[in-house]
């Protein structure tokens, strides 16, 4: 009786054993394979013309500032003009410089999303520690989370497309968060939210021709260089795209294996109307401005651009409007620049997207409410 006893004793004691090892074999495979999915390149697209020399200029800037604590970097620029796949390109370029990185993608979206907040959160501790168990439910704790484990390793944190103040104080609301050598970088179309974090700001410019001219030949002909039939043509297009590598792409794919005639037909159109593509990711923008800022916008769209900023100022200001506050919040919002003679310019494809949304209100409610009111004065 008393060996059969001491037999299961062993048995059982053999079996939990086996199971810890288990386990344990079990935690190291998941560390492995964490370690591996770390080390693999985030996606960028197969042909990403004027990346290259982009990223090198923002990896210059970080290299320029090693001396601080912990590097804050923002990518900036209007939509669609390859904010998201330099900075992939950059952490894959250097994140194995790092202990860990998390890239947290498309915040802006996420962030309005049920508990988008606390996902982001959780997504960055988890990509940071590896810490299954741990689960953040609210805001607040989630920050005291992250400020007490982030400052254990050297890493590399990218936050895409951030777009409120708010996300930027969840996920990395200090510098006091991280350990030395770490670097956070940030892309967003709002610069004053980076002056806000005093990050350093790289302004992303848009293709310059012969750019241009390649990225849109990768699209529409599958090659690097331009089919000679379609030289002019093709130029027509690029030259509308000012440079915009969202544009350029989808018109592109737009024009792939299309006859010449189609080639003109689809220019013409969208010299009036914007791909619903390129509007809708433009339009974001716009849907971002306060009413102030979206009338002086539309304004600015129907009669002042190339006019003198501190003309125009003067005469929205007459009219009511808070022009300098406004005209600010356009340039950071990357919707107006300001050139070197003070003059008010704007890309094409935004011009096209105020006609549109005007075009589009039902109820004119922004020329009724006093967009023309200028009418007489220009």
């Amino acid at each position: 009786m008393q060996r059969r006893e001491e037999a299961k004793l062993h048995e059982y004691a053999n079996g939990i054993e086996s199971r810890v090892e288990s386990e344990y074999v079990k935690a190291i495979v998941e560390n492995v394979y964490s370690i591996i999915l770390d080390m693999e390149d985030l996606l960028v697209p197969q042909h990403p013309v004027g990346v290259g020399n982009r990223v090198q200029e923002v990896i210059a800037m970080l290299q320029n500032h090693q001396s601080e604590d912990v590097i804050m970097v923002g990518i900036w620029g209007m939509a669609g003009i390859g904010k998201t796949t330099i900075a992939k390109a950059i952490c894959n370029k250097i994140g194995q410089r790092f202990e860990s990185r998390s890239f947290l993608s498309n915040i802006r979206e996420v962030w309005h999303e049920k508990w988008g907040d606390v996902h982001l959160q959780n997504q960055l501790l988890y990509d940071i520690c590896k810490t299954k168990g741990m689960k953040i439910n609210d805001v607040d704790l989630g920050k005291s989370e992250l400020s007490k484990r982030l400052c254990h390793k050297k890493v590399l944190v990218v936050l895409d497309d951030v777009d409120k103040l708010a996300q930027l104080k969840a996920l990395v609301g200090s510098r006091d968060w991280f350990q030395r050598g770490s670097t956070i970088i940030i892309t967003t179309r709002n610069k004053r939210l980076l002056s806000e974090m005093d990050c350093h700001v790289y302004m992303v410019k848009n293709l310059n021709e012969e750019e241009s001219i390649e990225l849109f030949s990768w699209h529409a002909f599958k090659q690097e260089s331009l089919e000679e039939d379609f030289i002019k043509l093709s130029k027509d297009i690029v030259a509308y795209s000012e440079g915009l590598p969202f544009a350029l792409e989808v018109l592109g794919y737009y024009v792939y294996e299309r006859e010449m005639k189609q080639w003109m037909s689809v220019l013409e159109r969208f010299k009036m109307t914007p791909d619903h593509q390129v509007l809708r990711k433009l339009q974001i923008s716009f849907d971002s401005l306060d009413d102030n800022e979206k009338e002086i916008f539309l304004n600015i769209v129907l009669f002042y651009i190339g006019e003198d900023m501190n003309d125009v100022i003067q005469k929205l200001d007459a009219r009511g409007c808070h022009a300098s506050i406004g005209m600010r919040g356009l340039v950071d919002k990357s919707l107006v620049t300001i050139d070197d003679n003070k003059k008010i310019r704007m890309h094409n494809l935004l011009q096209l997207m105020g006609r549109e949304i005007m075009r589009k209100s039902s109820q004119n409610e922004f020329l009724n409410s006093g967009t023309l009111w200028f009418y007489e004065d220009v």
